[in-house]
């Protein structure tokens, strides 16, 4: 648990540095047209205004709803290298799973 809240605080850190600071990826029209949840082309901050993708990401990562503010243009595959371990491929492979479970 202190290993995530250190890799959050950390995230924190770097996503509020400028040079840092980037665009996330635009996500695929396909992926935005039929509404999926990615891992990968999602913005954070689109994430959370889905109520069940919402509720994946906080189970799998309880502490992240105090970065939403610094992180919410990021996908979690940005966030992921910044986390120092708390969000690993394997985490990210779990969050995907429960997203395309969404409808």
């Amino acid at each position: 648990m202190n290993k995530l809240i250190a890799g959050l605080a950390a995230l924190a850190t770097l996503a509020a540095a400028p040079a840092l600071a980037q665009a996330p990826a635009a996500a695929p029209a396909a992926a935005q047209a039929s509404g999926k949840v990615s891992v990968e082309t999602t913005p954070i901050s689109e994430i959370v205004k889905n109520p069940q993708a919402k509720a994946a990401l906080e189970k799998a990562l309880p502490e992240i709803t105090q970065y939403y503010d610094q992180i919410g243009a990021m996908t979690l595959a940005q966030v992921a290298p910044m986390s120092q371990g708390a969000l690993d491929d394997a985490k990210l492979k779990a969050l995907q799973a429960d997203f395309d479970k969404i409808k």
